[in-house]
């Protein structure tokens, strides 16, 4: 392989990360951005990779990372089929407006919005945890200071319930693929992240003292739309305990969920044309997938050219823990998908406890800034007066409560290392 080739490959992941990083300038969407870049890069090893056996590695390299995109993607679109169907048909909105009081103060729904946010967005993928939670806060008619606290309250809280569940997250996801932990050993991130998130809630209630009017907007509920609630939940229990005790791959137990919702539909005769049950599957959110598609692939192709080993040295100079806590900090203002994909492709070793903290650390650290997350970007997108400087306003909550959540986590990995060992 030339030696020019390697700066051009590596120039190529840069610019494809400014992409992402200045799409709000560009008003390029970082979804063609990135898969244009990971894709024209293994187009130029394929070609300038001399015919025979280092040709042969680069497509052996490619496959792989090709089946362990498929594994992501399949999981995701089972998922996010679920919640497609569960929001377009109210059932979320009405479960929302069943808890809300018809008159709240603002002290009180700040902490349900927070529990609501990291609860829902352990089942949910991000985007949707926060359009949800975002359109809720805007149906309040808040003043605009206010609604820009309760959305910073959202990013932070929506990120933090993704970490503790592997339907939550795409970090926690690829972690948790990666052999790196056990489904039972991310829950108990749920915790800390939880405490982490009510401190921040607290904090924030400082000075609040105001009457909310809240105005339901509840819709009729089937009864094939409770069954499609319950399947989702039974499904997400089966793949804890599934992978638990008999090894099953959560995306197999995921198919097999989604696979019922189908046949269910058609048993309550309500896979109609009108409505077919399948059309669910376009709902998903294809554009964050051909995202992780176009990430994932940068980050194989920089492994092949041997660059991710510089990352690791980080983990050489100072402790695990400190080199977890920067990682954090980073993916305020490095996309976590990329940041965890290169640490895992690195080859890093760590124990347990060290995983852990990672999980939380990538999770929650793109809370930090409101360009860190798909959280942070979606409720920019949708909160008018919602912008890097207004959320800068409450980085030092948001910093304490990171930190609450980190040594917290740290804490717990070390007492589930203590007893494995």
């Amino acid at each position: 392989m030339p030696e020019i080739l390697q700066y051009v490959l590596i120039g190529l992941a840069v610019a494809a990360l400014l992409g992402v990083v200045l799409e709000e300038i560009t008003h390029i969407n970082k979804a063609k951005v990135t898969l244009f870049f990971g894709t024209f890069a293994w187009m130029l090893l394929f070609i300038f990779s001399p015919e025979g056996a280092e040709r042969d590695l680069v497509l052996e390299s490619l496959n792989e990372n090709i089946a362990e995109i498929a594994g992501l993607w399949i999981f995701l679109v089972a998922a996010m089929t679920f919640v497609a169907y569960l929001n377009k048909k109210g059932l979320i909105e009405n479960l929302i407006y069943l808890v809300l009081p018809k008159q709240i103060s603002e002290r009180q729904l700040l902490f349900l919005t927070a529990t609501f946010c990291f609860v829902f967005s352990s089942l949910a993928d991000n985007i949707t945890a926060t359009l949800v939670s975002i359109t809720l806060i805007m149906s309040l008619k808040l003043s605009a200071e206010k609604t820009i606290k309760y959305a910073a309250l959202v990013v932070f809280a929506v990120n933090s319930g993704g970490v503790a569940l592997i339907t939550g997250d795409v970090t926690t996801l690829m972690i948790f693929l990666a052999g790196k932990v056990q489904i039972l050993q991310l829950l108990l991130l749920a915790l800390p992240a939880f405490l982490a998130v009510m401190l921040l809630a607290a904090m924030l209630s400082l000075g609040m003292n105001g009457q909310v009017v809240v105005e339901s907007h509840r819709t009729d509920v089937r009864r094939v739309d409770i069954a499609i609630a319950l399947i989702f939940l039974g499904t997400i229990l089966c793949t804890i305990a599934g992978n638990f005790f008999f090894q099953i791959p959560p995306v197999l137990t995921f198919l097999t969920g989604l696979s019922i919702m189908f046949l269910v539909a058609r048993f309550f005769s309500d896979d109609i044309e009108t409505d077919p049950i399948l059309e669910y599957v376009r709902q998903v959110e294809f554009e964050t997938l051909l995202f992780f598609l176009g990430i994932l692939l940068l980050v194989g192709m920089l492994k092949e050219i041997n660059v991710l080993d510089g990352l690791v040295q980080i983990y050489d100079q100072v402790p695990a823990v400190v080199a977890n806590y920067l990682m954090g900090i980073l993916s305020a203002a490095i996309d976590n998908v990329p940041l965890t994909a290169a640490l895992l492709k690195s080859g890093l070793e760590m124990g347990i406890a060290e995983w852990m903290v990672l999980t939380y650390a990538v999770g929650v650290g793109g809370s930090l800034l409101v360009i860190g997350s798909a959280a942070g970007i979606v409720a920019m997108s949708k909160v008018p007066g919602l912008t890097f400087g207004s959320y800068l306003k409450y980085s030092l909550y948001l910093f304490i409560a990171f930190n609450l959540g980190f040594a917290g986590v740290y804490l717990t990995g070390l007492v589930v290392a203590g007893s494995l060992g």
